[in-house]
């Protein structure tokens, strides 16, 4: 539990375990707290890193400051300040614009990647024509976005789930109002990943309405050699909804993708 001062601000992170790198990007219903059903589990294999973005959990954004325009550069110094040159990166929604955009910029530094309901602003025009589709579902700004952030059945199903989804969430106190109007307008190519053939896995629930598994599934076809995987009886949080089939999917991807993992 610690501040790293970087790139004008105080990031909030946290590392548990040993081995290679894994950092973990939460998605804006979350912050670092999110990850607590795999925390405990990948940190028996990986050194996790997990954090707060800034404007989130314990990350306060400068007055007026950057927003999302800063999450790449934000990932970057917090790794240089670890000591960290490579890592594998696991992202969840937003945390998809944080890592794709990394490992477009910075393809050297990762080890593999996980994109897990999220578009992650990759530069495609089927993909933006299926999300301009969607566009109602955007509607009522992200209090409204995060009502939907879950199967509609995971409330009944999973109630003490849903209230903790609820109060992580409900820690996010600075979030910026322009933060959907941001990541939207954001596109990160992936002809890196395809060039150094970086091992990569698209995870999706199959009742996601926010990113839904067809809009997934073109993306994966972007990207040749990605492994396209759909998880049923989850929404846009399989992490938090299906944890224990994340968790399994996630953590063959990475032993199999990681040398010495």
């Amino acid at each position: 539990m610690a501040l790293a001062r970087i790139n004008g601000i105080e990031l909030y992170y946290e590392i548990h375990g040993e081995g290679p790198a894994v950092v973990l990007a939460h998605g804006a219903g979350g912050n670092h707290l999110s990850w607590w059903q795999q925390v405990p589990h990948l940190s028996q294999h990986f050194r996790c890193v997990t954090f707060d973005h800034r404007g989130f959990g314990a990350s306060r954004d400068l007055p007026d400051g950057p927003g999302a325009d800063a999450f790449i550069e934000d990932l970057r110094q917090l790794l240089d300040h670890l000591g960290i040159e490579r890592t594998a990166l696991v992202a969840q929604s937003m945390g998809g614009w944080t890592s794709l955009g990394f490992a477009s910029r910075y393809p050297e530094r990762v080890t593999a990647l996980a994109l897990c309901d999220t578009t992650a602003g990759i530069d495609n025009p089927e993909v933006a024509r299926e999300m301009k589709s969607l566009q109602a579902t955007m509607q009522g700004g992200l209090t409204a976005v995060l009502q939907r952030a879950y199967s509609t059945q995971f409330p009944q199903r999973e109630p003490a789930k849903c209230f903790l989804y609820q109060q992580i969430s409900g820690l996010n106190v600075h979030v910026p109002a322009d933060l959907l109007a941001k990541l939207t307008a954001m596109r990160h190519r992936v002809e890196p990943l395809i060039e150094r053939h970086i091992p990569t896995t698209l995870l999706v629930g199959e009742e996601d309405v926010l990113t839904p598994a067809k809009t997934m599934e073109l993306m994966a076809h972007q990207i040749s050699h990605a492994r396209f995987i759909k998880v049923p009886a989850a929404g846009h949080s399989v992490y938090f909804e299906q944890p224990d089939e994340f968790n399994r999917i996630v953590l063959e991807f990475l032993r199999s993708a990681i040398p010495g993992a």
